[in-house]
């Protein structure tokens, strides 16, 4: 049995990685119990509950509203690059596995089909501060980093985007292929097939209405974050295969 410790238990990927991980063991802190921001709140954190956990799932972040990582730099840097340093050296320290969940917006957004391997620009600030974290995660050997395309379901907007292609996967998806890659390490691009924004809500919301980014002045968006999910798919597949065969 796994047994996970989730910073960011009050999120909503937290909530998710709890109903999909019923053969697992987790530690959901609050903010309050183990604030990132505050390394000495959690390292006595890490210390009280050290013989209760393997792996750290580092799913603690500021997301959206994206204007707030324009608006307010301070605050994202010590959230998602100090708070994960944070993370990184409890890890560290009480040699725990580091599952960092990190975004496709660490991507220039232009071209599309991006590998892991492929060079980094983020188009946001808030892709800025994600890329600021891994840059943390990967001074420590034992971590995986899972660059991730997901979506709240239902999809919380009226409008979906015509012009604008990712590899999403919706909420719950993700949370159940995180726990399956918990012994993988390196990068790992997280997310389905590239299509447009539209047509992946279309699928689950047939009533979902058009919209181009040029009616979206006002917030810094790419063309195309879609990611190459070769590296997942052989993963999983092997995963599976070994699985099955337990099974026989």
């Amino acid at each position: 049995m796994s047994r996970i410790l989730i910073t960011g238990g009050d999120g909503e990927f937290c909530k998710h990685l709890v109903q999909q991980g019923k053969d697992c063991e987790f530690l959901t802190p609050t903010k309050k119990e183990a604030d990132v921001k505050d390394y000495w709140n959690l390292d006595s954190y890490f210390y009280t509950h050290q013989k209760e956990f393997d792996y750290v799932i580092h799913a603690a972040a500021i997301t959206r509203p994206m204007v707030l990582h324009e608006d307010n730099p301070p605050l994202s840097i010590k959230t998602n690059i100090v708070g994960t340093s944070n993370v990184v050296l409890m890890c560290e320290r009480y040699d725990k596995k580091i599952i960092y969940i990190s975004t496709d917006y660490v991507y220039e957004g232009t071209d599309g089909n991006y590998k892991e391997k492929d060079s980094l620009k983020p188009f946001t600030k808030y892709g800025w501060s994600k890329l600021g974290g891994e840059c943390a995660v990967q001074m420590y050997d034992n971590h995986l980093i899972l660059r991730m395309a997901m979506n709240k379901k239902p999809f919380p907007h009226p409008k979906a985007l015509i012009d604008m292609k990712k590899s999403l996967m919706w909420i719950e998806d993700a949370a159940k292929t995180t726990l399956k890659l918990l012994d993988e390490t390196g990068i790992v691009n997280v997310g389905g097939k590239s299509q447009s924004v539209y047509d992946f809500v279309k699928e689950e919301n047939p009533k979902i209405k058009p919209i181009v980014l040029d009616d979206i002045p006002d917030v810094n968006m790419a063309t195309d974050c879609s990611m190459d999910t070769t590296k997942l798919k052989m993963l999983l597949k092997v995963k599976k295969v070994i699985s099955e065969h337990k099974e026989i």
